[in-house]
């Protein structure tokens, strides 16, 4: 037996969670990270994944588990099909916006947008702002009491969805869009941020104070390869207060670990995160230069980790794998990291890259 193999699984997966997101001694790393494309899924089966088992099984991953509470669009936009040829698709995605994609282009490729749904403030006020009602009672799922009991004895992390200031509204109103509209009108940006914030904090007091949540989750996908997509001065300007009022309700109900997924390069953005009360980044995408090494020696313990596992390394070869995996180990170790692929991965690691990057992980204590 491994001589640290009597040490490991001692903890279950929500004290394992709470240890390493509050750098406290841990039994093993938590094993989780972003999933595959479909497209990945078709080629893993067809090199030999079992298909009667999940990933999560097959990986050995932790248990992240999200609570039934719906900040989407109500009603929601429904995907269709509006035009079709053997080479391209134009559809309604569920933001609302039309788009042509061609057929022969894999995964992660980004589709033609030819109508974002959000153009003007009757838009907003006439279409968003209905469906964004925080008093729908579609928000919360209609056996919340019974789960609320369920929720008690748990041994997994439970979080909750804590929204989107940025990402949602380049979503549905387009990157262009959205910041040129910072300088030509700026009084209905922060019209439709605080709106969204205030909506956030409605949905979330109904909840947040029923369960012990371990984390709330955040999306904003707010940076491109070079840095963010808006300068930090518009950050702070635009998204710091409604930021503000989302965590200073979850840090009232006693959730200190906020997780915030955004991809590209996120640098000059973590600060302002880190002020605002969001301290659990990822998926820290190497390619933007996004170094987990460095992050930690530039934020020490304010920071939390996750990701940062190069793609790119996944589809090469497995000397290369095992090199990258090693040389984050002793952030690993210090806790405050749960490694992962840095993106949703793409189909061009194999079924074998892939199990063998997971044994390198699931191996280190």
């Amino acid at each position: 037996m491994d001589k640290l193999e009597k040490y490991r699984n001692i903890m279950n997966s929500r004290e394992r969670y709470h240890a390493i997101t509050h750098y406290e001694p841990f039994d093993r790393l938590f094993h989780w990270e972003m999933g595959p494309y479909e497209k990945t899924t078709k080629r893993w089966q067809r090199e030999g994944m079992p298909k009667d088992k999940s990933l999560a099984e097959l990986a050995g991953y932790d248990p992240l588990v999200g609570a039934p509470v719906n900040l989407g669009l109500i009603p929601a936009i429904n995907y269709e099909v509006l035009d079709e040829t053997d080479e391209y698709r134009i559809y309604r995605d569920g933001d609302g916006g039309i788009k042509k994609i061609r057929k022969d282009t894999p995964p992660p490729a980004m589709p033609q947008y030819l109508r974002f749904s959000l153009q003007t403030r009757d838009d907003w006020k006439n279409d968003f702002v209905r469906r964004l009602d925080p008093n729908d009672p579609k928000r919360i799922a209609k056996n919340w009491d019974e789960l609320k009991e369920q929720y008690r004895n748990r041994d997994y992390p439970l979080g909750v969805n804590a929204g989107s200031l940025f990402g949602w509204l380049r979503n549905w109103m387009g990157v262009e869009n959205i910041t040129v509209m910072l300088y030509d009108d700026p009084a209905f940006v922060h019209e439709m941020m605080d709106y969204i914030a205030d909506f956030v904090v409605e949905v979330l007091k109904k909840v947040v104070f029923d369960v012990d949540f371990d984390y709330a989750q955040m999306w904003e996908d707010m940076a491109y390869k070079a840095g963010s997509l808006i300068s930090p001065k518009h950050v702070r300007e635009f998204m710091m207060s409604g930021y503000r009022k989302i965590t200073d309700l979850l840090h009232s109900a006693g959730i200190d670990i906020i997780m915030l997924d955004s991809d590209g390069n996120v640098e000059e953005l973590i600060p302002l995160w880190l002020e605002c009360g969001i301290n659990f980044i990822y998926p820290m995408e190497v390619a933007a230069g996004m170094d987990v090494v460095q992050l930690r020696k530039k934020f020490g313990k304010d920071l939390i980790i996750g990701g940062g596992m190069d793609k790119r390394v996944l589809a090469s070869n497995k000397d290369a794998i095992a090199e990258m995996v090693m040389s984050k180990k002793s952030v690993m170790l210090e806790g405050g990291y749960v490694p992962g692929v840095d993106h949703a991965i793409p189909p061009d690691i194999s079924w074998e890259n892939f199990t063998y990057y997971r044994k390198l992980l699931n191996g280190i204590v």
